[in-house]
């Protein structure tokens, strides 16, 4: 019986915990004023709109050559 009240005694503290995460964050979220969240929209828009180009990486195909070799398709000629 023990085990159940610790048990409860764990979900009891889990809600207790998740409530003051939720009161934190909805504070926060409160404390900007409306010119605070119109520049943070219009910020996140234009990165949307202007991505970053992501750089490309090129692969050195010549590390594995036996594996290549092993995962090529046959031609015709192979046998």
């Amino acid at each position: 019986m023990r085990l159940w009240k610790w048990i409860g005694v764990a979900g009891v503290a889990g809600v207790a915990a998740t409530g003051v995460v939720v009161a934190r964050n909805e504070r926060q979220r409160r404390s900007y004023t409306p010119d605070d969240v119109r520049t943070r929209l219009h910020e996140r828009a234009e990165a949307i709109e202007n991505p970053e180009p992501v750089p490309v990486v090129v692969q050195d195909n010549r590390r594995w050559p036996k594996l290549r070799r092993l995962l090529r398709k046959p031609r015709d000629n192979d046998q």
